[in-house]
């Protein structure tokens, strides 16, 4: 059984705005810094969305253009240098599949206030400035792999 999933091609300002995306900048900086309207960005943003397998949520776009090879993965961190207990590390592959807090909380059997504190904390833990820059962080630190993401795409 294959692990991949067809490449997906963006055009240059989707992969640019997504890229933008990826360090935790809000949508009107990327806007900014590529010169354009906050909503030829989000335009574009939308697209991108699309074609990355209908995702509606940033952090699950930045997990599904990484694995699909639709932009660059980041640069490689070394696991060992970071500790995260389980009830983080769980909340990973969750985020990158869009789930809310509701959606976690059922899903790992657990109450849905402790899931964000817990969600608070995984940001913190990895210095992310929101869910999709955890998504960007989780990929250097590979607790996200592409085959994790590739898996609940089928």
């Amino acid at each position: 059984m294959s692990t991949t999933v067809a490449k997906v091609i963006l055009a240059p300002r989707e992969r640019q705005v997504l890229e933008g995306l990826a360090d935790g900048s809000m949508l009107a900086a990327v806007a900014l810094r590529l010169t354009i309207r906050e909503g030829t960005a989000s335009g574009y943003l939308r697209l991108a969305k699309r074609k990355l397998h209908g995702v509606s949520e940033t952090a699950a776009a930045l997990a599904v253009a990484y694995a699909t090879k639709a932009i660059d993965r980041p640069q490689l961190l070394d696991p060992e240098s970071l500790y995260l207990p389980r009830e983080q590390l769980d909340l990973v592959p969750l985020i990158a599949q869009e789930m809310t807090a509701a959606q976690m909380a059922t899903a790992l059997k657990r109450e849905v206030n402790i899931i964000r504190r817990d969600a608070r904390e995984l940001l913190a833990n990895l210095h992310a400035r929101n869910r999709a820059h955890a998504i960007t962080q989780a990929c250097q630190y590979q607790i996200l792999t592409a085959g994790q993401v590739i898996e609940w795409l089928r």
